[in-house]
């Protein structure tokens, strides 16, 4: 018997402050990313996908971002663009 499935996990890059898409506020939104993985046996071997969105903490809309427009918000965040640039922390979802 073989035991295989996916399992997800989700990191918070960073906060920035951005005018927001849907609702038009400028307001703090999550720089996040969610990779999920091949699993044997329970335990993770490596990743299928990587996704990269932004959320908006007034109305909660999310936004798909690529990989590099990810990599300018957080160069951005750290640069002091934005404020709140986190440490990276895992959630499991």
């Amino acid at each position: 018997m073989i035991i295989f499935g996916t399992k997800g996990y989700l990191y918070q890059l960073a906060i920035l402050t951005l005018v927001c898409a849907q609702c038009g506020n400028p307001a703090a939104h999550t720089l996040r990313k969610r990779v999920t993985k091949f699993t044997l046996f329970f335990v993770p071997l490596f990743p299928i996908s990587t996704k990269y969105l932004t959320q908006c903490t007034f109305c909660g809309a999310e936004q798909k971002v690529t990989k590099e427009q990810a990599d300018q918000l957080q160069i951005q965040s750290a640069g002091g663009q934005a404020y709140g640039n986190q440490e990276q922390q895992q959630h499991r979802f």
